[in-house]
């Protein structure tokens, strides 16, 4: 796994290995990602984004968009083997000035410190239904407007106050892209 453009381009992500089998750690492949990023660039969000990176394992997709022109990434994951990973990928990076660690349940954040977030990221367990969950309970951290990218085993419906722009399949993977509507 690895970085696939901008500042940070063929960088080596930390490897997930055997890992942990109760982390159920699932990356987003390179090539997934690399396709996700050329559509989220036709949308022009990622330039001085405020990222959310919710379930987010590696980091790999904060850490994109921050290799991409992201201004700030948030990261939340309450897994021992993510947080670490997480840890070694921004240390490698050399992000710490950019980036804030959650080692919460993304279903239960805390108060938002700094402006909402224009871009986020949302890659739950497929199939428990914590997406929706996820997005109600961080409702003040997400900017009226901003893209959500929810990947999921099926295609999702959009929850209330938010619209739908896009869907894509990936292998088993589809993404949904979401807009959080004006208040």
């Amino acid at each position: 796994m690895r970085i696939i453009a901008g500042e940070f381009r063929s960088v080596a992500l930390a490897s997930v290995g055997k890992g942990d089998a109760a982390a159920h750690l699932r990356p987003t492949a390179d090539r997934v990602r690399e396709s996700l990023f050329n559509v989220l660039m036709q949308y022009d969000v990622i330039p001085g984004a405020r990222v959310l990176d919710l379930f987010a394992g590696t980091g790999a997709l904060g850490l994109e968009a921050l290799s991409r022109g992201s201004a700030r990434a948030t990261f939340v994951d309450d897994g021992r083997v993510a947080q670490g990973l997480i840890t070694q990928n921004i240390r490698k990076l050399r992000v710490q000035d950019r980036t804030v660690l959650l080692r919460c349940d993304a279903t239960r954040l805390p108060d938002p410190s700094d402006d909402p977030c224009t871009l986020i990221f949302l890659d739950p367990p497929y199939g428990k239904g914590l997406g929706e969950k996820a997005l109600v309970a961080t409702d003040d951290w997400i900017a009226p407007g901003a893209l959500v990218v929810w990947e999921e085993s099926s295609a999702m419906p959009p929850p209330a106050g938010y619209a739908l722009l896009d869907r894509r399949k990936y292998g088993d993977t589809h993404v949904t892209l979401l807009s959080k509507s004006p208040v």
